[in-house]
């Protein structure tokens, strides 16, 4: 069974996680190896099925790859800069080839563009091309006209443009060719539905130009100014890929299913979005100054929370759907064998009591100018506070989405404070009904009883919940959003405690696995989102040498192209978890305005602390 499986895993197909990097188009993303392989594209939305699936699989399962022939002897990699736009140098011993990789903002069809640019002497080149719809199931019927190569099945068609030959070869299209100083040969991969008419050809240098003005257009608004400019700024731009267009949604990440551990089964589909993680995102997005995504994020909250407010959900599909049925991909492998193969996401059943302060947060910092949505948000906010003042003292799931039973946790009561909290700080400004006063009873209850059952005085720390002795990293929060002050001796003793009990090898863990019931199996890396919460709570508290020195390791922990996945594996030294992760991404961001005095909790005001 052993030799079995060491046989099966030698055909997967997939690189480290950390040799990916991400083009998108608004509308979905891939993932591009430092190999030169598209190895996960899901068409035409990121929560589509993919055409491109060997990132969990086999070569079986769909990939495109464009590389030399001959041995390589060295890789580069970049953006360009402000953009996402990639370039790949690749050398061997006859010469120098550049492929640039991107996919144009959208037009009526989604386009992958692969750019090949001969520098130096003459490489021959080997293009490798397998389509499988429905995450590497299907097999398309492929036809071939002149330069034009079809790929249809079902209502999925795929178009590939080139004047590279093209030939078929063991179930894939496949062309050879040579590329000389300043040759130039492009190839472009364009989706469609196999029901309408072929989508017509663009102009890839056209479409290379109008991509590079998007992305430099859209980075000249970022108004940080601070330290670590360059690592905010490729941040932001994975946050705008990841932003669904056509909704104003945010997905959590491009990708399902790459493992919290290698081997394990702590494997999500992330390809949807988390009201927590999209108010994360908006509100990093406000901080530096794009007010237009902040917009299109509250009409696609006022569309999806739409309804009774007990019917409020914690994720939502990318235009609002409520439906996210969890199935098993079960003719994939998983990457590197980790499986199952998850998609969709049964977590959006679950209760988590935490959303309502994400949500009141964002809807605060929300755009004022546009007073029809402010009118219809006022209510919308009014609605859901009334409801949590009815259900704040039920257990709930928590900010991990454990699977192990609910419970009272303390970062889930910490944020329906804040829910209260500013709630009533947005109705006093905009002049609402809600029922503040009601609601400033519950708010100081919920802080009292935070303060009585959250805090273990042996510990002399905040712990994971009422009257338990774990701790979790979701605890750094509570000083961040305001809940008692960075002085407050409680909050250093949770960042010591966190440090001495819940760090590996310098890192900060979700919590500890071993003592806490998640209804999973196994272990998992340290959380790349929480460790940066460790930075900002270290500068808060007055530690800034121990926080910047944090803070560089993380950024260290980037790819050569600034991502970051989900998670780290400190002994392997490699990421893991879905990527680029937006939570990661987010963090990062938060502790550079931190540490450039850009941002500050609330200040405590007006109201009983215990």
């Amino acid at each position: 069974m052993a030799e079995q499986k060491t046989r099966r895993q030698k055909w997967l197909h997939a690189a480290r996680i950390e040799d990916y990097c991400l083009i998108g188009d608004c509308e979905t993303a891939a993932l591009v190896s430092r190999e030169g392989s598209i190895d996960w594209l899901c068409w035409p939305k990121f929560s589509s099925g993919a055409c491109f699936a060997a990132l969990l699989g086999t070569k079986e399962q769909g990939f495109w790859k464009i590389a030399p022939q001959a041995k390589v002897k060295d890789v580069q990699r970049r953006y360009e800069e402000h953009t996402l736009i990639v370039e790949t140098a690749f050398e061997t011993a006859r010469g120098e080839v550049r492929v640039t990789d991107f996919m144009p903002p959208r037009g009526q069809y989604s386009d992958v563009v692969r750019v090949v640019r001969g520098v130096r002497g003459k490489v021959a080149m080997r293009m490798e091309l397998a389509i499988r719809f429905d995450y590497g199931r299907t097999i398309p019927w492929v036809t071939s006209r002149g330069d034009e190569w079809q790929a249809v099945a079902g209502p999925d068609r795929v178009v590939l443009r080139t004047k590279a030959p093209l030939r078929g070869e063991g179930m894939m299209t496949v062309s050879e060719f040579t590329v000389g100083a300043r040759e130039v040969l492009t190839f472009v991969l364009t989706y469609g539905s196999s029901l309408e008419k072929v989508p017509k050809k663009i102009n890839a240098r056209r479409a290379l130009a109008d991509t590079r003005r998007f992305w430099r257009g859209w980075t000249r608004r970022n108004a940080y100014r601070g330290p670590y400019a360059d690592a905010v700024e490729r941040s932001l731009i994975t946050l705008k890929a990841l932003t669904y267009r056509p909704s104003g949604g945010i997905v959590a990440a491009p990708t399902t299913s790459l493992p919290e551990r290698i081997g394990g089964e702590r494997n999500w589909d992330y390809r949807f979005c988390w009201l927590r993680d999209t108010a994360f995102t908006l509100l990093v997005l406000m901080q530096a100054g794009y007010v237009d995504e902040a917009v299109a994020w509250r009409q696609w909250l006022l569309r999806a929370a739409a309804g009774a407010p007990d019917q409020i959900q914690m994720i939502y599909g990318l235009e609002g759907e409520r439906r996210i049925p969890e199935w098993v991909a079960k003719w994939l492998p998983g990457y590197e064998g980790s499986s199952p193969v998850r998609i969709g996401n049964g977590a959006a059943g679950q209760f988590q009591l935490d959303v309502f302060g994400e949500v009141a947060a964002a809807l605060l910092r929300a755009p004022e100018a546009q007073d029809d949505i402010r009118v219809s948000a006022t209510r919308l906010q009014a609605s859901l506070i009334n409801h949590l003042c009815d259900v704040w003292r039920e257990p709930d799931e928590g900010i991990w989405e454990t699977r192990g039973g609910r419970k009272h946790f303390t970062h889930s009561k910490v944020m329906a404070w804040l829910a209260l909290d500013r709630a009533i700080e947005f109705h006093e400004r905009f002049d609402g009904d809600g029922d503040v006063k009601r609601w400033k009873r519950e708010r100081d209850r919920i802080h009292r009883e935070v303060c009585e059952k959250g805090f273990n005085k042996r510990l002399n720390s905040f712990v994971q919940s009422y009257g338990a002795r774990e701790l979790d990293a979701s605890c750094l929060r509570i000083m961040l959003v305001g809940f008692l002050p960075p002085d407050d001796p409680r909050i250093r003793g949770t960042v010591e405690a966190i440090e001495k009990h819940l760090m590996r090898d310098g890192l900060v863990l979700r919590y500890n696995t071993r003592t806490t019931d998640d209804g999973v199996h196994g272990d998992e890396g340290v959380f790349l989102a929480c460790s940066f919460w460790m930075v900002t709570n270290l500068w808060l508290i007055g530690r800034k040498e121990d926080a910047k020195a944090l803070y560089g390791r993380l950024l260290a922990l980037r790819n050569d192209v600034g991502l970051l996945a989900e998670e780290y594996d400190p002994k392997k030294k490699r990421m893991l978890g879905n990527f680029p992760q937006a939570l990661s991404h987010i963090a990062l961001i938060h502790s550079a305005f931190a540490i450039s005095g850009a941002w500050k909790p609330k200040p405590i005001k007006d109201h009983a602390h215990s």
